[in-house]
This record gives C-alpha cells, sequence and structure tokens, in this order.
C-alpha cells in the first residue's frame, strides 16, 4: 500500500467507487458489542461531489445541558422501534433531520459498528449523496451543515501518521475550520480513510 503521506486524493471515478463498495462489504469492520448496555443508534457517512469529494456533516446545536452540544458529528440518530432495520432507521432520520430521502442517496454498504462513552452504539452506514434539493436542519439540535473535504482530512491522517494505527481519543483528532473533530466521530472518519487509502493506492 501507498504510505498515507504521499496519497493524493484527484477525485473518485465510478471504478474506485466500485472498489469502495466492495471493501465496506467485504473488509472487516468493527462488530456490534456484545454488553446490552448500549443504546442501539445509526449514521449515514455521505460523499458527494466526487471531482472533489466532500463529507456532510452536521454540528450539534449549542444548546445547555445537551450532552452532544457543539459535537462535530454524521447524520442520524436513535432507533424507533417501528424502524425495520437498521439502515430503514438511517434513512428514516436523514429524511428527518436533513430532508434527504432514499432516492437521493446511491447505499454502499455498513462499516460497522462504533460506540460512544456515553453508552450508544453507532453502527455507520455509507453512501453517495447526488446532492439535489435543498438540505434542511431543525436549528434547535442541529446549529450548521459542514461540507468536509475529504482531502483535508486525508491531510490531517497523513500528518499525524494515523494511518495503519487506531490512536486513542486524546490523540484522534481532525481539525477543520473552527471546529475539532474527536470521539467517535473521528474513529469513524479514521475506518473511511483507512478504506479509502486501500482503494486509492496502487496495487
Amino acid at each position: 500500500m501507498k504510505p498515507s503521506s504521499q496519497f493524493k486524493l484527484d477525485g473518485l471515478m465510478s471504478t474506485e467507487i466500485d472498489k469502495l463498495k466492495d471493501m465496506i462489504s467485504n473488509h472487516p469492520s468493527p462488530e456490534i458489542p456484545a454488553e446490552r448496555i448500549y443504546k442501539p443508534t445509526c449514521v449515514f457517512l455521505l460523499v458527494f461531489d466526487l471531482e472533489e469529494p466532500y463529507i456532510l456533516a452536521i454540528q450539534k446545536a449549542d444548546s445547555e445541558g445537551y450532552p452532544w452540544r457543539n459535537q462535530v458529528a454524521l447524520p442520524g440518530g436513535h432507533l424507533d422501534a417501528e424502524d425495520a432495520s437498521p439502515l430503514e432507521g438511517a434513512f428514516r432520520e436523514l429524511e428527518e433531520e436533513m430532508g434527504i430521502n432514499r432516492n437521493q442517496v446511491e447505499f454502499l454498504g455498513s462499516m460497522g459498528h462504533f460506540q460512544t462513552i456515553n453508552r450508544r452504539d453507532i453502527q455507520v452506514f455509507t453512501g453517495l449523496w447526488k446532492a439535489v434539493g435543498a438540505v434542511r436542519h431543525d436549528p434547535a439540535e442541529i446549529s450548521r451543515i459542514l461540507k468536509i473535504p475529504i482531502r483535508v482530512l486525508v491531510q490531517t491522517h497523513a500528518a499525524n501518521n494515523f494511518h495503519g494505527r487506531i490512536p486513542d481519543i486524546d490523540e484522534l483528532r481532525y481539525p477543520f475550520e473552527d471546529v475539532v473533530i474527536w470521539g467517535a466521530t473521528a474513529r469513524i472518519l479514521h475506518h473511511f480513510i483507512e478504506l479509502l487509502l486501500e482503494v486509492m493506492s496502487p496495487d
């Protein structure tokens, strides 16, 4: 594999998208925890604008007492009893939270499960967002929408020698503009970037 310090992202072609989809489906991913202390949640990691790929993220509202105050996250939320599956719950949350329906998303697969310090188990689904139509959000829950260039994340990944290892929670951080992505969201991005490096590197 090409070292991440030499990695360059020059868009994603259809063949690389196919490789990424195959990688997500077949690469070992974090499994659901055996302990039943975790509350199930789901999020979508959406990639868009393949000429200069971005990830769609959100910054939580700046509300006093809100456990996730000002944190950067991926769109999603808790599963409802009415959800037929975690994937259905993720699509429901995506539409409720952002106004993005399933017809606007090409589903790529699940990247597995990531746990938070407040006992949430997050199943992460990935997809390509067609970036059509208005994106809306409830300001009571979300302060703003973030469009994060994957190139910036990869540069941070390389500069901090994150490639090939999983740093601890205090080290694994991805600064972007005036925010810092940390915690479970940073671990999700780390896992995704490692998959992307496999796909984009020459044999």
